[in-house]
């Protein structure tokens, strides 16, 4: 495992991204603008293709997801992470390393992403159960939730739902299609 995480069920492309040749030019586009931090194109954007009439209406939630709300870039890493590895996807949690660290996500937290969740302060402990009740109940606990509300305000609070949502269902995309692993961090 990568420091503790759990690897995905499969480590083999099941179900590789169409050949680009193929795609119409605005979906090609769309796939160069969605990179991973290395530079190279998501694959699990690239698989999206398949159903090219998903990328641009996915391309622009995750875009405003992750751009103009009121949950800031290292939040929404630590919450893409822990997502990662409460599903056990070897591929989110490798890309967003990378995020992480660009992000200001520290190598020891991105590491205790990885165990169980001691020794961080109160607002990040508190994003980082909300991750682990909506992965487990699909459901937070009055008691985050008014944490949440509390430190972060109410948008963030149904924020955290979002993302935590969006990066579940990529980690399922990722690990039923076998989307290739990326470099850690974006490194090579």
């Amino acid at each position: 495992t990568r420091d503790g995480h759990r690897s995905s069920w499969t480590e083999t492309v099941r179900l590789p991204p169409p050949d680009r040749s193929t795609l119409d030019p605005e979906t090609d586009e769309l796939l160069s603008l969605a990179t991973t931090p290395s530079g190279d194109t998501a694959q699990t954007i690239a698989v999206m293709a398949h159903s090219p009439a998903l990328v641009e209406p996915f391309l622009q939630w995750a875009m405003a997801l992750h751009t103009s709300t009121a949950l800031n870039a290292r939040l929404h890493e630590i919450v893409a992470l822990r997502v990662a590895h409460n599903c056990g996807s070897s591929y989110e949690w490798d890309e967003h390393v990378g995020w992480a660290r660009r992000a200001g996500v520290s190598d020891a937290e991105i590491h205790a992403l990885s165990q169980d969740p001691e020794g961080w302060a109160t607002l990040d402990a508190a994003v980082v159960t909300a991750v682990d009740e909506l992965h487990v109940d699909q459901n937070l606990s009055d008691a985050t939730l008014a944490l949440l509300r509390d430190g972060l305000g109410d948008a963030a609070a149904v924020e955290i739902v979002l993302v935590v949502g969006q990066y579940t269902m990529l980690s399922m995309l990722a690990s039923a299609t076998g989307a290739a692993v990326p470099h850690p961090g974006g490194e090579r």
